[in-house]
């Protein structure tokens, strides 16, 4: 088998042969060590490509229907078909994918003729073969070693029920990715499918199996396959040699990383195999996991993932209600914070979000909760795609849909053209300190970023790829506890530039591998000598805010005792989250010196993204003033808000309202300093610029 390593443009920049188990199953490692790193700074140099433009439906694929399929997503104005037709998921069609291939070249074809992008869905690492108690062959009957397991041995089967995709008499397994047969089949298919000309292939959840009920703590899979790669990778016996679930234990953690290591390492080879047969394929992986410790539990990280595939599709709703129609403001906003670190994640990629609406929430219009939920994701410069339910296909409310689509149609390079930062203040996002100290770390990371989302701060996420180009003033190092020696370095080289670092709870208390060290090396860096007690220092060439009780994790959860009763009153006077907010944004402009290029007067319920599009300033807002899960999904009114850009900006304002056109803004002041403009009304959403 030959593979090829390509570049970030699908180009193919080395082609090797591997071995057996030693150089296939070390993709793992070596593609992404040949993948460029994300760079947000060359993102204007890069070409976007269809994937930055899609607008999302979902159709079944069949032998016979390529022509409607294609002509009901363009009267809907869909752009980016995803159409369903699995082949390595449904045991039949792995065995033999001749039939299916023909389905999706033929709505391939279609799609190009009518200058539409189509792409098709395939399962990961699931195998489902259909009304398996009738039958003598099954995936399980006729490969049983090629299954994930418990660590006592149960494989990784089940039947009807166990998911609603799964029919009653159904077999659905889930497999080993070091499975040898299995995997060369699967790469196989990879390639047919590839050459059928179809422009995107969309791998469904390729997860290690904790995610059914009675797995969850598995942290599978110990199937003999896996455990042997882990023994020659590690010198670890994973059944005897790893304390499940403790996070103390090396082994464990060893594991935790080998596991998130395997599946980014089995989409790339995904991504080069079909690649290797047609470089203009774009490889989508759709992951639900977000932010949290499930992303360490199910393996499929998407910080690492970005690196090795096109595009991801997140299935993800944060930790609150799935639905948009059930979600109130702090549901909103963490969803939010979801889409701009998935965003941050991507660099220049694509990030699309596969979220759901409505599925009969009584006393809400399904049209009201689809509006929302586009208004957020597409504040955040994600692409949208509806569906009908929690299913992939279909809408709650077609006409809607085709409204909204048509808009971002319209609209769509002031949309989706790279946004890029202006003077941002950044927070870290630290994925060794996510897997290891998942719930200490996230809650100081999304608190920091609500601090200073709900101050209306231009903000920057910041990653270990993207830390030594980050260009603002000031950083956030919300209990970022494990930091190794490169990123030590790039935080001196900040220092030694005049950056400012806010460092809370037990930032650098432990190596990038997770062993806590005997001395802090950054507090040591910073000449803090009492680890216990708030600092600032201001030197030349050095400064930093030290606070250890960490004011982004004190101000969620004062979040979460009033934010949502207070959005629906539409005021925040005299709460504690209020004060608490306001304290901060003082010390940030004051005595912290953080100097914005543009500021927004608002309230805390709108959520604003300050960035620069095409050269000119941009500010994004979507505003969920007086929503009530369940009770409300139309929003109250924000009236006045005030946007305030630099000189350098221009001197006309402009707006493009949620569904609107653009129009001049008249009550624009300007002075030396720069122009003000007062927004009398925003509704959903709006975008506001100045040239």
């Amino acid at each position: 088998m030959v593979l090829a390593v390509a570049d970030a443009g699908g180009h193919i920049v080395r082609m090797f042969r591997p071995g057996r188990f030693a150089v296939l199953f070390a993709l793992g490692f070596c593609p992404l060590a040949l993948l460029p790193a994300a760079n947000p700074a060359a993102a204007q140099e890069l070409e976007q490509n269809w994937t930055h433009y899609v607008r999302i439906g979902g159709y079944g694929l069949r032998a016979d229907n390529a022509d409607s399929i294609v002509r009901d997503a363009g009267a809907d104005r869909v752009f980016g078909i995803e159409t369903d037709n699995d082949i390595p998921g449904r045991y039949d069609s792995f065995l033999d994918p001749e039939a299916k291939l023909r389905a999706i070249r033929a709505v391939a074809k279609k799609a190009h003729a009518a200058g539409n992008k189509a792409f098709v869905y395939i399962a990961g690492l699931e195998c489902i073969t259909a009304d398996a108690r009738r039958r003598p062959h099954s995936f399980f009957k006729d490969h049983a070693d090629w299954v994930q397991r418990r660590i006592t041995g149960e494989p990784a089967v089940f039947g009807g029920g166990s998911a609603f995709w799964i029919r009653k008499g159904d077999e659905d397994v889930w497999i080993s990715p070091y499975a040898p047969e299995w995997r060369r089949r699967y790469m196989r298919i990879i390639r047919q499918i590839a050459g059928t000309g179809i422009d995107g292939i969309y791998v469904d959840i390729p997860y290690w199996m904790t995610h059914f009920e009675g797995w969850e703590d598995t942290w599978a899979s110990f199937d003999n396959y896996t455990v042997a790669e882990f023994k020659a990778r590690s010198g670890l016996d994973a059944r005897k040699d790893v304390r499940l679930g403790d996070f103390r234990d090396p082994g464990f953690r060893r594991w935790v990383d080998f596991r998130i290591e395997t599946l980014t390492g089995f989409m790339a080879e995904i991504d080069q195999n079909a690649k290797a047969v047609n470089r203009e394929c774009m490889t989508i992986a759709e992951i639900y996991p977000g932010l949290g410790e499930e992303v360490v539990r199910v393996g499929a990280d998407v910080y690492g993932m970005y690196r090795a595939v096109d595009a991801i599709a997140h299935e993800y709703h944060g930790s609150g209600p799935s639905m948009a129609a059930s979600k109130s403001p702090l549901d909103w906003f963490e969803y939010m914070i979801g889409m701009y670190s998935f965003r941050a994640f991507a660099g220049p990629k694509a990030t699309w979000m596969l979220s759901y609406s409505w599925d009969g929430q009584k006393d809400i219009s399904a049209t009201e909760a689809m509006k929302n939920l586009f208004v957020a994701e597409i504040t955040a410069g994600a692409n949208v795609w509806d569906a009908r339910g929690h299913v992939m296909s279909g809408s709650n409310d077609p006409p809607t849909r085709k409204k909204v689509f048509a808009w971002i149609e319209q609209n769509e390079e002031r949309l989706y053209h790279p946004r890029v930062p202006v003077q941002p203040a950044g927070v870290y996002f630290s994925p060794r300190t996510r897997n290891y100290f998942a719930r200490e770390f996230l809650e100081s990371y999304k608190g920091t970023l609500s601090l200073l989302l709900h101050s209306h701060r231009e903000f920057q996420i910041v990653t270990p790829r993207t830390l030594r180009e980050f260009g603002g003033a000031i950083l956030f190092l919300p209990d970022v506890r494990c930091l190794d020696e490169t990123e030590l370095d790039a935080l001196e080289l900040l220092l030694a530039s005049g950056r400012k670092l806010v460092v809370t709870g037990e930032t650098g208390r432990y190596t990038g591998s997770g062993e806590r060290r005997t001395e802090n090396p950054l507090l040591r860096l910073l000449d803090i000598r009492d680890a216990d007690a708030p600092q600032d220092s201001s030197r030349s060439g050095k400064a930093f805010v030290y606070r250890p009780d960490c004011p982004g994790r004190a101000y969620l959860r004062q979040l979460g005792q009033e934010f949502n009763e207070a959005g629906f009153a539409g005021s925040s006077k005299g709460r504690g989250f209020e004060r608490l907010r306001s304290r901060f944004d003082a010390e940030l402009t004051g005595a912290w010196g953080y100097r914005p290029a543009v500021e927004v007067e608002a309230s805390p319920f709108v959520a604003a993204q300050i960035a620069r599009v095409d050269g000119k300033i941009h500010v994004f807002l979507a505003n969920f003033k007086g929503l009530a899960g369940g009770v409300n999904a139309e929003p109250f009114t924000e009236h006045n808000i005030r946007v305030r850009f630099p000189a350098s900006a221009g001197s006309r304002v402009y707006a493009l309202p949620f569904l609107g056109t653009v129009s001049e803004l008249t009550t624009v002041k300007k002075t030396e300093s720069g122009v003000s403009a007062v927004i009398p009304e925003l509704g959903r959403g709006m975008v506001v610029w100045c040239e």
